[in-house]
C-alpha cells in the first residue's frame, strides 16, 4: 500500500499537478507516466495517428516529466512551430513532441512543463464538475484544450467557462468545469484559482513577471476563470492559491453563497441553457462523436498506409464509435496497438491490452459475434487472414484488456479532512467494496469509526456528466473493473472510487412552473398541477405563488420525481399555453460578504441582432452563471425569485425599451416579495430606439463592447430616480365568436417608463411590429429595423384622420383643448424616437423644465409623418399641449395606442394616466471611462493583492 501526501496551501505548480482547470490542488501521480520509447508519429499529428516508417521514427528519446505523463521524443521539424511552453518560435530543425497531446517544447524547456499530459489529466481533478457544451460554431484562433490542434471546422466550447473542443475530442476532455455551487457533498473553507490553459489574447500580460504570455499560434499561458488574472504556466507558481474574484468581487455571486442538489439534472438545466439543436451537438452521454463526424479523418489509403477503425469496448461498437489511425501495412502488431492506445489517450503498459478484429457480422449490426486476436504478425499479414477484403474498408479492431489477477486501485477520501489525496490498495478476486473500505480506514485516521458508517462511491468523471454511484458493500472490485473495461477504456481512465460517510442527503430541489392561468387559488393551482402533470402530495409541495403571473414554485423532496416533474412539465399545455419548467438554485443570503452586492442579469436573446445570445455566454463566463437568466426561458420572474431573499443587489438589463419595461413591471409586482425591495437597474441597449438607455448614458446600442467593461461601467453607475407611470385602460366588450354575445373584458393596467403615443406614431409601431411578427428572421440587425420604419412612414405620408376629433384630453380635471394633430405623445424622458428631443429646448414661461423625476408629463402633438420625419432630422420640435400629473384620455373610435414601444389598437373608452410611487431606481453611467490596467481582459485583476515574492 501507499499513500500520496495532500500538497500544502501553495498553487498546484509548486507540489502536486492536478489539471489547469481543478478548483484546487490535488494529489502527485508519482510514477502515472512514463516515456514509452516506441514509435510515434512524426511532427504535429495528432493521437489518432500510427507510426511512420524507420527513417521518420527515428530519434533521441528524453524522459519526460513523469508525474504529468508526457511521452516526449526528438523530432525534425519541417513547417514553422512554436513552443507550447514559452510561446516563442522554436529556431532549428529539432524540437521534443509529446506523443499522446502534442504538447511541443524546446529542449531547454522541457524541465520546466508543468501541464499535464491528456492522458492524465482526468485523474488530476479534484472535483470533478461537468461541462455545459452549446451549439457547434466557429472559434478563430482558438486551440482545442485536449489535442491541443487549432480549430479551424466547427467546434464545441463549454458555455460556462472558456473549454474549446473539437467535436470528436470531447468524450476526452475533462470534467474540470467551474464549480459554481454547492451540491451538498463538499463545503469549501476558501475559493482557489481555477485556472484555463491557453486561448489569451495576443496582449495578454503576465501578473507575476509582466510580460505577455498570450499566444495566437498555440495553446499556452493561463488564466483563473474567475479572477481573470493571467499568469505563465511557471510563473504562477508565485501566485497565491486563493481567489478574490478579482475586479468583479462585489458584483459576482459566489459559489459558496449557492446551494443546488442536482443528482438527476445535467448542468444545462441547472444553468438554464438551451439544449443544442439535434445534429448540432452529440447526443450521447459522454459526447463522444459518431462514426459519421470523424469521415474527414479518414486519409485516402495510400500504397504504404492501412486505414484502420478502432474501438475502445463494446459500449463503442453498439454506438459505432471509433477512431481512425493510420499505420504502415508492414507495422508490427505492437506499433499498431501504441498507436490505438495513443488514438484513445491511453498511456498503460501496451501489453495488458490487445487487439481483438471484429467479424463483419458485428460491423453489420450482430453484436454477438467474436473477432480474431492480432496474432502479432504484420499488418499485411493479418488482413491476409482477416475476415473480409481491405479493399471493402477500413479494417474494424477493438481495444481489449487482458484478463488480470489483482490490480492496484487509487481511493480518495472523498470529502473527509485527513492528510492524504489518496491511498492505493492491492484489489484481489476477493477484495469487496466492504474490504476495501475496512484497509482505506485505517490509513486515512479514521480507524476509530464504524465502517458502516462509509461507502465506496464509484464516480464516473465523463465532459457532459459526472454520475455517482454508490457499489453495494459485497460487490467485487476485480469483477467490476473488468466489466467498467469491457465496456470503455476510455470510460475506466475517467472513473474513480471515493470512500464517502453513508450521510442522507435530504432531497430539496425548487422547480419553477410558469405559464399557468392567472389570477387562481393556491388549492386550484395544486388541482391544476396534480391533474396535468400528477404530483405526489407527499412528495410535493407549493413553496411560492405568483398568482399574477400564473406562476408556481414547486418543492420537491425526491430526486426521481423532481426529475420526473421537470421533463413531463416541459411537454405539457394548459389552456393552450405550453408550461416553464425551471430548476432553481437556493441563494444562502447568510453567508454573503457584506460588500458583495451581486448583479443579477437578464438577456433578451432575441434583441440586438444576436448579440444577445453572444451577451448569454459572456456574462456566464464572467460572472456565476446562477446570476444570468434568459428571458425568452420563464420571463425575469425566475430571477428575482432566486434573488428574493439577497439583502442589497443590482439588476443589469440586455434588449430593448420594451424588455426594460418588462422587467421593471415585473420588479414592481416582486416588490414586496424581496429583501432589497429597490434595486438599482442598468441597462444594456439591444433594441431599436433605445430612448431610456440613451437618456442614461449607456449609448445608442451594444455594438460589440467588451462586456468585461460593460460590467465594469455598470459597477461605476450613479443611481438616479425615474418616475414610472400608471395607464388604467377601460374596460370593453368583447364579441364572442361562437354564440355572438358580448363579454365584458376588465380594465387593464400597463406600467410606463419612456413615453405612450396616441395616433400616428403609434400606427406606424403597429405596422413595424406586424410586420416583425410575420417574418421575425428578417429583423436581426438595427440598420434593417429603422429601415423599414422608414418604409412603413412613407406609407403613411398622406394618412389623415383628425385625430383631435377623435379623442378629449383633460389635464388635471382640465378640459384641454387639442389643435389639429395626427398624433398625441406623452413624454417621460427627454428622447423620443431613437435619440429625437420631441419637446424642445426652448424656454417656455408655460411650462416647468422637464426632469426625469419631477413627477410630470409633458403632453406634445405632431402633425403627421412629415412632422415626425422633421423631429427625427432636429430641425423642428413638437408641438407643446400641456404639463401634469393626472391625465383623463376619451377614445370615440378604435385608435392605435403603444407603451414604450409596445403597441395595440385600443377600444373606445377611457384611458387614465397617473404617477406611481415608489419611482425606480435606475443607474446612470458615469461620464468618466472607467478606469485601465492593461487590456481589458486585465481588468478583472484589479485589486488583487500581490502575493509575496511577487515582483509587483
Amino acid at each position: 500500500m501507499e499513500t500520496a501526501a495532500e500538497p500544502g496551501t501553495r498553487s498546484w505548480l509548486g507540489g502536486g499537478s492536478p489539471l489547469w482547470g481543478s478548483p484546487a490542488s490535488s494529489p502527485d501521480l508519482g510514477s502515472r507516466g512514463r516515456a514509452r520509447p516506441g514509435p510515434g508519429p512524426g511532427p504535429g499529428p495528432g493521437p489518432g495517428s500510427g507510426p511512420g516508417p524507420g527513417p521518420e521514427r527515428a530519434g533521441a528519446w528524453v524522459p519526460g516529466p513523469a508525474a504529468l505523463g508526457h511521452s516526449f521524443r526528438k523530432v525534425t521539424l519541417s513547417k514553422p512551430t512554436f513552443c507550447h511552453l514559452c510561446s516563442d518560435f522554436i529556431w532549428g530543425l529539432a524540437g521534443f513532441l509529446c506523443d499522446v497531446c502534442n504538447f511541443m517544447s524546446h529542449e531547454k524547456c522541457l524541465k520546466h512543463v508543468k501541464t499535464p499530459c491528456t492522458s492524465v489529466a482526468p485523474s488530476l481533478v479534484r472535483v470533478p464538475v461537468a461541462h455545459c457544451f452549446g451549439p457547434r460554431g466557429l472559434y478563430k484562433r482558438k486551440f482545442c484544450a485536449v489535442c491541443r490542434k487549432g480549430l479551424e471546422a466547427l467546434a464545441l466550447r463549454c458555455e460556462v467557462c472558456e473549454l474549446h473542443v473539437h467535436p470528436d475530442c470531447v468524450p476526452f476532455a475533462c470534467s474540470d468545469c467551474r464549480q459554481c455551487h454547492q451540491d451538498g457533498h463538499r463545503d469549501h473553507d476558501a475559493h482557489h484559482h481555477h485556472w484555463r490553459e491557453g486561448n489569451l489574447p495576443s496582449s495578454a500580460r503576465c501578473e507575476v513577471c509582466k510580460k505577455a504570455c498570450g499566444s495566437s499560434d498555440v495553446l499556452a499561458g493561463l488564466r483563473c476563470e474567475w479572477c481573470g488574472i493571467q499568469a505563465h504556466s511557471v510563473c504562477c507558481a508565485a501566485l497565491a492559491p486563493e481567489c478574490t474574484f478579482g475586479r468583479l468581487r462585489s458584483m459576482i455571486l459566489p459559489p459558496a453563497c449557492v446551494r443546488l442538489l442536482s443528482r438527476n439534472f445535467s448542468k444545462m438545466h441547472c444553468f438554464r441553457i438551451s439544449e443544442s439543436e439535434p445534429g448540432e451537438g452529440d447526443q450521447s452521454v459522454d459526447g463522444s462523436a459518431p462514426a459519421g463526424g470523424l469521415a474527414k479523418d479518414v486519409l485516402a489509403s495510400e500504397s504504404s498506409k492501412q486505414t484502420l477503425k478502432i474501438f475502445d469496448g463494446s459500449d463503442a461498437v453498439q454506438r459505432n464509435h471509433f477512431r481512425v489511425i493510420s499505420v504502415p501495412r508492414l507495422a508490427r502488431s505492437e506499433e499498431v496497438l501504441e498507436a490505438a492506445l495513443r488514438a484513445f489517450y491511453i498511456t498503460e503498459d501496451p501489453r495488458d491490452f490487445e487487439l481483438q478484429a471484429l467479424p463483419s457480422s458485428v460491423q453489420t449490426g450482430d453484436t454477438g459475434g467474436q473477432g480474431k486476436v492480432w496474432s502479432g504478425g504484420t499488418l499485411e499479414e493479418e488482413g491476409s487472414r482477416g475476415p473480409g477484403a481491405r479493399e471493402a474498408g477500413p479494417e474494424a479492431w477493438t481495444i481489449r484488456a487482458l484478463p488480470r489477477l489483482e490490480e492496484v486501485l487509487k481511493i480518495y477520501p472523498a470529502w473527509l479532512k485527513v492528510g492524504v489525496a489518496y491511498v492505493s490498495l492491492r484489489v484481489t478476486p476477493q477484495s469487496t467494496a466492504r474490504t476495501v473500505v475496512l484497509e482505506v480506514l485505517p490509513l486515512l485516521g479514521r480507524q476509530a469509526e464504524g465502517p458502516e458508517s462509509f461507502q465506496l462511491v464509484e464516480v464516473l468523471m465523463g465532459s457532459r456528466q459526472v454520475q455517482r454511484t454508490v457499489l453495494a458493500e459485497e460487490e467485487l472490485l476485480l469483477d467490476r473493473l473488468r466489466d467498467i473495461r469491457k465496456t470503455s477504456l476510455r470510460q475506466m481512465s475517467q472513473t474513480r472510487f471515493y470512500v464517502a460517510e453513508s450521510r442522507a442527503v435530504v432531497p430539496r430541489v425548487s422547480l419553477f412552473v410558469g405559464g399557468l392561468p392567472p389570477g387562481l387559488s393556491p388549492q386550484e393551482y395544486g388541482n391544476l398541477l396534480e391533474e396535468a402533470v400528477a404530483t405526489k402530495a407527499g412528495l410535493v409541495s407549493l413553496s411560492h405563488i405568483y398568482s399574477s403571473q400564473g406562476a408556481v414554485v414547486l418543492d420537491v423532496a425526491c430526486f426521481a420525481e423532481a426529475e420526473r416533474l421537470y421533463m413531463l412539465v416541459r411537454d405539457t399545455a394548459v389552456h393552450g399555453r405550453p408550461l416553464t419548467a425551471l430548476v432553481l438554485p437556493d441563494v444562502l443570503h447568510t453567508k454573503l460578504p457584506p460588500d458583495c452586492h451581486p448583479l443579477l442579469v437578464f438577456v433578451n436573446p432575441k434583441s440586438g441582432g444576436l448579440k444577445g445570445r453572444d451577451l448569454l455566454c459572456s456574462f456566464r463566463k464572467l460572472l456565476n452563471p446562477h446570476q444570468v437568466f434568459e428571458l425568452t426561458n420563464g420571463g425575469p420572474l425566475p430571477g428575482f425569485h432566486v434573488f428574493s431573499q439577497v439583502p442589497c443587489f443590482r439588476v443589469l438589463v440586455c434588449g430593448g425599451d420594451g424588455t426594460v419595461g418588462w422587467v421593471l413591471a415585473a420588479l414592481e409586482e416582486m416588490r414586496y416579495h424581496l429583501a432589497c425591495p429597490e434595486p438599482s437597474v442598468a441597462i444594456l441597449p439591444l433594441g431599436t430606439g433605445n430612448d431610456l438607455g440613451r437618456v442614461l448614458r449607456w449609448g445608442a446600442g451594444y455594438s460589440g463592447e467588451d462586456p468585461l467593461s460593460v460590467l465594469v461601467s455598470v459597477d461605476e453607475a450613479d443611481a438616479v430616480l425615474v418616475d414610472r407611470w400608471t395607464i388604467l385602460l377601460d374596460g370593453h366588450e368583447a364579441h364572442s365568436a361562437e354564440n355572438g354575445l358580448a363579454d365584458m373584458e376588465p380594465p387593464k393596467i400597463v406600467q410606463m417608463s419612456n413615453y405612450c403615443g396616441i395616433g400616428i406614431d403609434a400606427e406606424l409601431s403597429l405596422d413595424f411590429h406586424q410586420a416583425r411578427e410575420e417574418e421575425p428572421g428578417k429583423f436581426t440587425s438595427r440598420f434593417h429595423n429603422k429601415g423599414v420604419y422608414v418604409r412603413v412612414g412613407l406609407q403613411k405620408m398622406n394618412h389623415s384622420r383628425s385625430l383631435h376629433k377623435e379623442i378629449r384630453l383633460q389635464v388635471e380635471q382640465q378640459e384641454v383643448e387639442l389643435p389639429s394633430i395626427e398624433g398625441l405623445i406623452f413624454i417621460n424622458i427627454p428622447s423620443w424616437g431613437s435619440g429625437a428631443d420631441l419637446w424642445g429646448s426652448d424656454s417656455d414661461s408655460r411650462f416647468e423644465k422637464p426632469r426625469m423625476d419631477d413627477g410630470l408629463l409633458e403632453v406634445v402633438g405632431v402633425t403627421g409623418v412629415m412632422h415626425m420625419g422633421q423631429v427625427q432630422g432636429g430641425l423642428r420640435s413638437g408641438i407643446r399641449i400641456a404639463q401634469g400629473s393626472y391625465f383623463r384620455i376619451t377614445l370615440l373610435k378604435p385608435t392605435p395606442v403603444q407603451v414604450d414601444g409596445e403597441p395595440w389598437v385600443q377600444a373606445p373608452g377611457h384611458m387614465i394616466i397617473s404617477a406611481a410611487s415608489p419611482k425606480v431606481h435606475m443607474l446612470r453611467k458615469t461620464k468618466q471611462k472607467p478606469k485601465k490596467a492593461g487590456t481589458p481582459k486585465d481588468t478583472r485583476a484589479d485589486g488583487v493583492p500581490a502575493p509575496e515574492g511577487d515582483p509587483k
